[in-house]
């Protein structure tokens, strides 16, 4: 639920992203900026082009930048007609599929009228001259972003509500129509693990470090174990975990899904498996979850009754194979994580706690196998 670890591979097939826990504790609005950042905006150009493409848009005032590791600068509108969120392809010259801040415009702006909750899409800008490089503006949603996953400060009754949605919204999601909202090549459709698979076994091969076991057998059986019905093809978000959710300020209710930059067509139970892998994790982990915690006495639903609810949600009879999406999720995270370590090693991670996420890559090639031990 806290993961911050995620990456899609450039067209040369290295890691875009980093992103790593904040270890920040508590619940707290959707409104933490940093106003010392580096990155700055040009106000002088930005308003007038604004004001002549936005309705109702004007007397910008200042902008501010959210604080936290987005791949994505992202910076808070304040004008004299409201607050806005304004989202920034980094300026500098990057590799060719990185920061899509143009493929999360189009998947909000295919949303914004169903019942999946976004933020309100406004305007995207190509033209680098405004502001130094490609960015979008949507609207600004108040509320929570809620960042451990034991949801401190909620009562029992609290939490499993706030779980509870969080399935529904993601239920909600993967039942979209993609031909009715125009996202149908929005992606490659059909075979999702096999590429997956093989995209990330040899994305660990190019940062391989030492030889871990665990990661030889996920690499050799993970290929055979893919389910049959590998081409089912749905709008997945790709990074669905607690802190891309924009929670309603008082009530236990999603009012908007954010950071779509890893959003693509996909197989549903990626992002199931993927949100439901972080319960096993231990809160001890640099990537922290819910391994060992007492979720009834929080009032925190078990897994099996997540899936459940998604699969009462979806009109689905059960989920077979289950083990397996587990499993594939935390090879790719474990890939991920080896990946960041290799960066660490050779001097270019761009965080910090680069080495000790990097860390991590045996633990989760460990828990993959201990899954994938399950089907047997």
């Amino acid at each position: 639920m806290s993961c911050r670890s995620f990456a899609r591979p450039d067209a040369a097939g290295s890691i875009q992203r980093e992103r790593f826990p904040t270890g920040r504790s508590t619940t707290q609005p959707h409104d933490s900026v940093n106003r010392t950042g580096p990155l700055t905006l040009d106000t002088d150009r930005l308003g007038p082009y604004l004001a002549a493409r936005i309705t109702g848009f004007e007397g910008l005032r200042s902008t501010e930048k959210f604080s936290g590791g987005q791949s994505n600068p992202t910076f808070r509108i304040k004008a004299a007609s409201g607050e806005y969120v304004l989202r920034q392809k980094p300026p500098g010259t990057l590799l060719p599929s990185a920061h899509a801040v143009d493929r999360e415009y189009r998947v909000l702006k295919a949303l914004v009228d169903t019942e999946v909750p976004v933020a309100r899409p406004y305007l995207l800008c190509e033209d680098e001259a405004v502001i130094g490089s490609m960015f979008y503006v949507m609207s600004y949603v108040p509320g929570r972003i809620l960042w451990k996953p034991t949801l401190p400060g909620l009562s029992r009754a609290e939490r499993a509500a706030s779980f509870d949605d969080m399935i529904r919204v993601l239920a909600l999601l993967h039942s979209i129509d993609i031909d009715a909202v125009g996202l149908s090549d929005f992606g490659r459709a059909g075979n999702y693990f096999e590429r997956q698979i093989h995209r990330w076994s040899r994305q660990y091969r190019a940062s391989e470090t030492e030889s871990i076991d665990a990661m030889e057998r996920l690499i050799e059986e993970l290929p055979s174990s893919v389910p049959p019905n590998d081409s089912q093809v749905c709008l997945i978000h790709g990074d669905y975990r607690l802190d891309n959710l924009i929670f309603h300020p008082q009530q236990a209710r999603i009012l908007a899904v954010i950071d779509w930059e890893l959003s693509t067509l996909g197989h549903a139970m990626a992002d199931l498996a993927y949100f439901c892998m972080c319960l096993r994790m231990h809160p001890s982990e640099h990537i922290a979850g819910l391994g060992g915690v007492d979720r009834t006495a929080l009032g925190i639903p078990k897994e099996s009754a997540m899936v459940t609810r998604y699969c009462e949600l979806r009109g689905i009879e059960s989920i077979d194979h289950w083990p397996f999406y587990l499993t594939f999720s935390f090879f790719r995270l474990a890939a991920i994580c080896q990946g960041v370590l290799k960066r660490s090693l050779d001097g270019t991670a761009s965080n910090p706690n680069a080495a000790r996420v990097g860390g991590m890559a045996r633990t989760l090639a460990e828990m993959a196998v201990v899954v994938l031990d399950e089907t047997g």
